[in-house]
């Protein structure tokens, strides 16, 4: 399959009215994004293609069309498509968004151990850069799998990304530590609140930051935050340290369309981008976390 470039919706089809409301909120960012700027972390669901039974998370769709119209509103250019454990190991409906959103976009996928060489090669030629162990909600795969799987990638140039809680993260702190790829944290490793930086998690994920091979998605602060919306200062204060421990390993993420998040309960995104210019108020910072450190990740 080859890929190439579109526009944010694919061709052909458009966000309906009620498909663009799944972007909640209707303004735009308040501060200049820069060109390039990349959402390192969302989903698209497709009830075109078949859930996991065994999966807990199964959202309504939130379409390729849907992500382009959030795209437009917030001046995005690069993006990376999750997959989410809803699907498991089938990789179709992220592969389908991948082909649709042509060259600007990259994916995260979820694969047994079992797959070929060849397949993995397949998956690099179709824009995926990386493998995801969601140890919240695994599906398909188990956490014995993540070592002999980051083996075999590290050739590819790929990272492992997992998105756990701090107490699993801390419970697998040897494992992370040893994987023979990179790493990518998720969601600031969902540090605990009031904690914060002096939560045990942070100061694992800030020892393994210091190692030079690890990453964190300044995402989903509303996952741990207790000071709540639309600041999330106390998480604000953890994406502050995380981006000055590793200005060239930080990352920002929308999390769209925030699947863990009650209907009622999902967050604008176009605030989430703006709490960046809070979290990090330096403009060059910000530049790398949204332009710089992506490109190099995701070989944009």
């Amino acid at each position: 399959m080859t890929r190439r470039e579109t526009t944010p919706a694919s061709p052909g089809e458009s966000a309906s009215p009620e498909q663009s409301a799944r972007a909640a909120g209707i303004g735009q960012p308040r501060f200049p994004v820069p060109p390039k700027a990349t959402d390192s972390h969302h989903h698209v669901y497709d009830a075109r293609y078949p859930v996991d039974p065994s999966s807990l998370l199964q959202p309504p769709d939130a379409t390729v069309a849907d992500y382009g119209a959030l795209q437009r509103k917030l001046g995005i250019e690069r993006h990376v498509v999750v997959q989410p454990s809803t699907y498991g190991t089938d990789n179709r409906c992220l592969l389908d968004a991948l082909s649709r959103f042509g060259s600007a976009a990259r994916g995260i996928a979820t694969v047994p151990v079992t797959i070929t060489d060849s397949e993995l090669a397949g998956l690099h030629h179709m824009g995926i850069r990386g493998l995801r162990f969601n140890l919240e909600y695994l599906v398909g795969v188990t956490v014995s799998m993540m070592a002999p799987l980051s083996k075999r990638i590290e050739p590819l140039g790929w990272h492992i990304q997992v998105n756990a809680t701090a107490a699993q993260l801390l419970a697998h702190q040897q494992l992370l530590a040893s994987l023979s790829s990179p790493l990518v944290i998720d969601h600031m490793g969902q540090v605990p609140q009031p904690g914060g930086a002096e939560h045990a998690a942070f100061r694992m994920i800030e020892a393994l930051l210091a190692r030079g091979r690890s990453w964190v998605k300044l995402s989903g602060p509303y996952l741990a935050s207790q000071s709540g919306a639309p600041v999330y200062a106390d998480a604000g204060m953890v994406a502050r340290r995380f981006a000055e421990l590793a200005p060239d390993r930080t990352l920002w993420g929308s999390d769209w369309p925030h699947p863990t998040q009650a209907p009622g309960n999902k967050p604008d995104a176009a605030l989430l981008l703006d709490d960046l210019t809070l979290w990090i108020p330096d403009a060059s910072a910000r530049h790398r976390i949204l332009v710089e450190n992506p490109a190099r990740l995701y070989s944009f």
